[in-house]
């Protein structure tokens, strides 16, 4: 990306924003977003271990067809722990409240973000949530399933439901106030010259994921409120028995959750964007469709809530629209998909870590995509609704795609905020070995659901149980990949190469300041005069320097 300023380095002996100070209370109090980035990513990564640890336990008592290693109460309690840990504290904030925050301000030539107070106020609101989550681990567990769903949960069960509402209620404001500063931040602080059409696809991804948290969680919210307030007070909101309908519950729930998957999903694009042009240098095939395409999906994913509910009640005109909205939401993926596969075509492809993360997200996205095609079809849907097949689709999507980003994104700009390299043998082994193992894991749960074996049973007829046994398998393998990136990024910290400012040779400001950046990112602010992936300009300007 061309700037008008000579440099926007500071000199490389100068602080950085890991240097610049060391006490607790720095990091605590920080206002810095990278250092706020950082506090997020060692939050999310211990609940994405607390969540994963949840999961091996629940597959590790499947591997058996009886209900041997944990009883069938407890079984539920671990399931509940699992998607609730997973949804609000892991993968609806993984890649916005982590690299979105590290990165927003580096690639649109800012300082900060716009409230850099409201910004640490996320982290600390995000703490809180989390705490009553292990609160409810410690007085017993809940075990309503992460969809809550009414009359059980605000009547019938007698676990700790309140207390994980109230840490859902409340992780809810920590997406909002990060969403509030994201718009605010694109909106108003991007540097001269960096026109809507010239920001970064991640940036335009996370503007539109910010658009569907403040849209849709306000709703969640106080569906949850609504949840507690019939729990409590027996006011008759969802419970029949009390004058209130649990289809009611069902269409709320519904229309944040079904946009939530867009809320993890839209930044996994983004970052995939971001990388398949870094590492085929090329300008990106159709930068404006899929900017747009980003939007699109963030609106019409508020239109098909109702595909979850085929087999609720709704009216079968009702079930019709839903499915052709279905069908229309995956008309802008599928455009992203196209053009991600374009840019690849003639490519001159490296296969480092963070691009073979990009193919394994490309690989998993089109199977639980095109999965949820048939999902969308209702006479599948009634077939297989509350099957392992439902199971494998939205762990496809929700996990393997996210994940897959998720840490593509990592190791792609894991020397910029370390300035380290990692072992790049290590990092492929990992890629490898995760893609595996999903794919081992989920795509026996397909077969499993299309055989009716329903989801949530802790015991099930010997029939399915080689199916099962090569899920908890493939979990196993699953879990050393997941594990292994935590091990050799730790090492590259100490023992890790110098990274210098952009070891990819990638386009974007962030790669034109110091790596790690210092701690007011630019010594100059930033005047753009070209588009975002002008890669033949730059490789022309790179080979006239090597000519020099």
């Amino acid at each position: 990306m061309t700037v008008s300023s000579p440099s926007l380095n500071t000199p490389q002996a100068q602080e950085n924003y890991l240097t610049w100070a060391h006490s607790l209370k720095s990091w605590l109090l920080t206002t810095d977003h990278k250092r706020i980035a950082i506090l997020y990513l060692i939050s999310i990564t211990f609940f994405f271990l607390l969540g994963g640890a949840a999961a091996s336990l629940i597959r590790l008592e499947l591997f058996t067809p009886q209900s041997d290693l944990v009883q069938p109460d407890t079984y539920n309690k671990t399931f509940t722990l699992h998607g609730v840990i997973m949804v609000f504290f892991f993968l609806i904030p993984s890649i916005p409240a982590t690299l979105g925050n590290f990165l927003i301000p580096l690639m649109i030539g800012a300082k900060d973000l716009a409230f850099p107070r409201l910004n640490l106020a996320s982290w600390y609101v995000y703490v809180l949530g989390g705490l009553f989550t292990l609160l409810v681990v410690v007085l017993g567990g809940v075990d309503t399933g992460w969809t809550f769903y009414t009359p059980y949960s605000s009547t019938y069960s007698n676990t700790a439901v309140i207390i994980t509402a109230l840490g859902i209620f409340i992780v809810g404001f920590s997406s909002i106030f990060t969403a509030i500063n994201f718009i605010a931040t694109i909106h108003t602080m991007r540097a001269p010259g960096m026109t809507w059409f010239r920001l970064p696809l991640f940036v335009w991804g996370l503007y539109a994921t910010s658009i569907v948290i403040i849209l849709g969680t306000p709703v969640l919210a106080i569906t949850i409120l609504l949840v507690g307030v019939e729990r409590l007070f027996r006011f008759g909101i969802f419970d029949p028995a009390l004058g209130g309908d649990p289809l009611l519950f069902q269409h709320l729930f519904w229309f944040y959750s079904h946009p939530a998957v867009y809320i993890m999903i839209l930044p996994s694009m983004g970052v995939v964007s971001e990388l398949i042009t870094a590492f085929t240098q090329r300008r990106i095939f159709g930068y404006r469709a899929i900017a747009l395409s980003s939007m699109a999906i963030a609106l019409l994913g508020f239109l098909v809530w109702g595909h979850h509910m085929f087999v609720s009640g709704q009216t079968i005109y009702a079930g019709l629209v839903f499915s052709i909205l279905t069908f229309l939401v995956a008309i802008p993926s599928a455009i992203k998909v196209f053009n991600w596969t374009a840019t690849l075509y003639k490519g001159d492809i490296s296969f480092k870590t963070p691009m073979l993360y990009t193919l394994g997200f490309l690989g998993l996205f089109i199977v639980g995509g095109l999965t949820g095609l048939f999902l969308g079809t209702t006479a599948v849907d009634v077939h297989v609704h509350d099957t392992y097949f439902v199971v494998a689709h939205f762990h496809f999507i929700m996990v393997g795609a996210t994940t897959m980003a998720y840490l593509g994104a990592i190791h792609f700009w894991w020397p910029k905020m370390s300035g380290k390299m990692y072992n790049e043998k290590w990092g492929i082994a990992s890629a490898i070995i995760i893609f595996v193992g999903f794919n081992l894991t989920f795509l026996a749960q397909f077969i499993l659901g299309y055989m009716g074996m329903p989801r949530r049973y802790a015991s099930y007829p010997e029939e399915f149980q080689l199916w099962h046994q090569l899920s908890t398998v493939g979990t196993m393998i699953l879990g050393f990949g997941y594990i292994l990136p935590l091990f050799y990024l730790l090492q590259s910290l100490f023992k890790g190469q110098p990274a210098g400012p952009n070891p990819w040779k990638a386009k974007g400001l962030e790669w034109m300041v110091n790596s790690p950046p210092p701690p007011h990112n630019f010594a100059k602010t930033p005047v753009v005069t070209e588009e975002a992936y002008a890669y033949p300009e730059y490789k022309a300007e790179e080979a006239g320097r090597g000519s020099n």
